[in-house]
């Protein structure tokens, strides 16, 4: 293992700032304390400020506070969150002296525990990832770079599922369209990222998991770049986990209707509450219901969803949560969405479609069921365990072309996709502090065990048209001259998928551990971390192979202020591949180095953060098909991923929200083994999925006064430019995607308990669109471009009123 200079580097980083601090700490004084609720529990996330100079920070999850480099002089210190009755106190500061102010509010536990989820500071700033994500910390002390979308943002710009919009609200990440809104495929520093849900990792095709209803989704936690710990096994670039809605223990609820163009119906209701009169037993239940169609014809999207959660507090330290969900779509056929052509990107009408009426719509059943004990050990020492179950069962099929002639005529097709997908995870992780000497720990170690089985049949083809009956672009008629197909379905899809090759499943068993080391006082943190992985997966049927690595992970973060710190971190990537290789034998796993650096910082006593962060990838032995080998794979060289990402979020101004990032991202080959042409891949090639440049903003204000209060307005766009979303050439310009801006507004009003909100999409009505290119004998026997046009302006009105 290669980690010494990047850890040396880390080592020569935190001695040198070890210094100065401690310097700076004999000039300056500090204050301390604990804030406890009226029924004497800890009160976590609760703002502390020096009204003088406007210094703040957070409680712990002990309610613990600490405002360090505090010049001499009196102060006045003020407690408060949204919702709660705020309380001040004056102190005298000296130099080099340690003042303890302790606080006791004047609300109770669930009373907090409601305003820290609805208040959360502020509308689009989340100050403390979710407990599924491991980390005992804020996010301010994580030397990682995590962005977090909020319920409000979602609200805001009318957010219904995970792949509508929802990427605009993180740097350099981007959605590939592919398969409509049956999946998400999310792409980040160079490659897809993992999807989670509740710190499960939730994948387990290439294709999955089906796209989360927004209606019980609490918030998104991306975790860019290297997570180690977290992933396991997956890419280097990083994750997304959603967080599913859990009680809080407040009697309250939300309906909301939602109406839009392509006749778009939604209605939506949040109900949560307490089931017993001692206050233990609580509950949450949304459940969703929508029909919705498209701008192109015979194509629609309809679905519903039920989640029901439980909690009970058994006694004051052991809570355990059980949640079900259960996600039913009918959609028409999921290759519909995709054009194609010989004479470039839109080249055809923007409402263009290739689907026939009356071809058999596709059918999914998405359960899940997650249990999670929690148990306070002791005021120090947290243990969590949690399993799940997901259930997936597909039945439907997708078009794709027999062929793209060179005059443009398409002979269409459609093959049969049918699913089972099945996965039962586990985890159990460990949270803990401790102290030796002056030196103050953050611990977390854990296991994670899952196993995961996937049975598809796509090995029944047929074609809609016949030869000489093709499909004309220029003078469509969507009628099938062949009839619609009668797949054979007398086998289970098990069955079939044995016969047909259409099966892959993995076993892995994870053991990690991870020590915060917190000196001068905690200002200067030094994470060690590692974990050992062993992982068995096939595909396509094919022989499992085994893989097992350690891999280090080395963090460093420094509190330069209260509001302000600075981090390092070196991970290494353990990604599995199975696949054989031209020369018969097994892949290697994917390895490769990660570095990260960054500073992040909280404005205007946390009203609003920003986060600056510049990282590189490497990996190496990753494989591609060989095109000269059928069922054979190659191996590329090493590629690199290297960028610089800027975030902003959070209320900049009294009633002014705002969500903008930037980012630069260059990914592209960077070594080419023997024998690999030029057609796989070439030293200095980008590789798909991302824009070298991506810009993105959103902004929400609100009157907060007068005639007109509590009306506003907001708005944002996304521009993407030198996209290699799909395919990149650097030799023919035409064969690359144009640059793509898109432009949203809306308006919006609140008056006691009713929300009116309306948003336009695509004010500019653009063309826009996302695609590849398919070089003439790849796929076709011509060149074909192919792409997934968006839709022109359209609009949304949501109703919701809270009871």
């Amino acid at each position: 293992m290669k980690i010494a200079y990047p850890f040396l580097q880390l080592l020569s980083t935190a001695i040198f700032l070890f210094t100065s601090l401690a310097g700076l700490a004999q000039n300056t004084g500090s204050i301390r304390g604990k804030i406890t609720s009226s029924d004497g529990k800890t009160a976590e996330y609760v703002s502390v400020q020096l009204k003088e100079r406007k210094q703040s920070t957070l409680t712990n999850a002990k309610g613990e506070y600490k405002l360090n480099g505090v010049k001499p002089g009196n102060y006045t210190i003020k407690v408060s969150a949204i919702g709660l009755t705020g309380e001040e106190k004056n102190v005298t500061v000296t130099a080099g002296a340690i003042v303890i102010a302790d606080f006791v509010l004047n609300e109770s536990a669930s009373q907090l525990d409601a305003v820290t989820i609805q208040g959360r500071q502020n509308r689009y700033k989340i100050d403390k990832p979710s407990n599924s994500l491991r980390l005992n910390a804020p996010l301010q002390e994580i030397p990682q770079n995590i962005q977090v979308v909020s319920q409000g943002a979602l609200a805001d710009q009318q957010i219904i599922s995970m792949s509508d919009g929802l990427v605009r609200n993180v740097s350099g990440a981007a959605r590939v369209e592919h398969w409509g809104d049956l999946y998400t495929n999310i792409t980040m520093r160079g490659s897809q990222i993992q999807a989670f849900r509740n710190g499960f990792n939730v994948v387990n095709s290439y294709w999955g998991p089906l796209t989360e209803d927004m209606s019980f989704v609490d918030h998104i936690e991306f975790v860019k770049g290297p997570a180690g710990f977290m992933l396991a096994n997956g890419d280097p670039s990083g994750l997304y986990n959603v967080v599913t809605k859990k009680p809080t223990g407040v009697n309250k609820g939300e309906a909301t209707l939602t109406l839009g163009s392509f006749d778009l119906y939604r209605a939506t209701a949040d109900l949560d509450g307490i089931l017993s009169k001692n206050g233990k037993l609580l509950y949450r239940l949304n459940i969703a219901g929508q029909n919705k169609n498209s701008f192109r014809a015979n194509e629609y999207n309809n679905r519903y969803s039920i989640a029901p959660v439980i909690s009970y507090q058994i006694d004051p330290n052991t809570k355990v949560t059980a949640e079900y969900t259960l996600q039913h779509a009918k959609m028409s056929n999921v290759g519909s969405f995709y054009i194609f052509s010989p004479n470039g990107y839109a080249s055809y009408n923007r409402n263009l479609t290739m689907l026939a009426p009356g071809l058999e719509p596709t059918k999914i059943n998405d359960h899940s069921l997650f249990v999670n004990l929690e148990h306070n050990i002791s005021d120090k020492w947290k243990l969590n365990a949690q399993a799940s179950y997901f259930n997936y069962q597909q039945k439907g099929s997708s078009m794709w072309p027999d062929s793209v002639a060179t005059n443009g005529l398409v002979r269409r097709s459609a093959s049969i996709w049918d699913a089972f997908s099945e996965m039962t995870l586990g985890q159990v992780f460990l949270n803990g502090t401790a102290k030796t000497g002056e030196i103050q720990h953050r611990i977390l170690a854990g296991l994670d065990v899952g196993t995961k089985n996937y049975y598809a049949d796509w090995n029944q083809t047929a074609a809609l048209d016949t030869i000489g009956g093709e499909f004309n672009a220029l003078s469509p008629v969507n009628t099938v001259d062949n009839g619609f197909p009668l797949f054979d379905r007398s086998l289970s899809v098990e069955e079939r998928a044995v016969r047909g090759g259409g099966l892959m499943d993995q076993r892995y068993t994870g053991l990690y551990a991870q020590d915060e080391l917190g000196f001068l006082d905690n200002k200067l943190r030094l994470t060690l971390a590692g974990r050992y992985t062993y992982v068995s997966q096939s595909n396509y049927g094919g022989a499992p192979q085994t893989a097992k690595h350690f891999t280090p992970r080395v963090g460093l973060s420094v509190s330069v202020d209260d509001q302000t710190s600075v981090y390092g971190l070196y991970d290494q990537a353990f990604v599995p591949q199975n696949a054989i290789l031209t020369s018969g034998e097994a892949a290697k796993p994917i390895t490769g180095n990660n570095t990260e650096f960054g500073v992040k910082k909280d404005w205007f006593g946390g009203k609003w953060n920003t986060t600056l962060s510049a990282y590189k990838i490497t990996k190496n032995h990753e494989v591609t098909t060989d095109a000269f080998n059928q069922g054979r794979s190659i191996e590329i060289g090493q590629k690199v991923a290297q960028g610089i990402e800027f975030d902003v979020r959070g209320e900049i101004l009294k009633g002014l929200n705002l969500t903008a990032n930037y980012a630069y991202t260059d990914a592209k080959v960077t070594k080419v083994n023997e024998g690999v042409g030029e057609s796989i891949a070439v030293e200095g090639q980008r590789t798909p999925g991302s824009s070298k440049h991506t810009v993105n903003s959103w902004l929400n204000y609100k009157v907060l006064s007068g005639p007109i209060k509590g009306s506003g307005l907001s708005g944002g766009f996304t521009y993407l430019v030198d996209r290699a979303t799909t395919t990149f050439s650097k030799t023919n310009p035409e064969q690359n995607l144009p640059d793509y801006f898109k432009l949203d507004a809306g308006a919006f009003w609140e008056k006691n308990n009713l929300r009116l909100t309306f948003n336009a999409f695509n004010i500019l009505d653009r063309y826009l669109y996302n695609g590849g290119y398919y070089p003439a004998n790849y796929y076709f026997t011509s060149e074909v471009y192919y792409w997934q046009a968006e839709a022109p302006r359209n609009y949304r009105l949501s109703v919701a009123y809270k009871f």
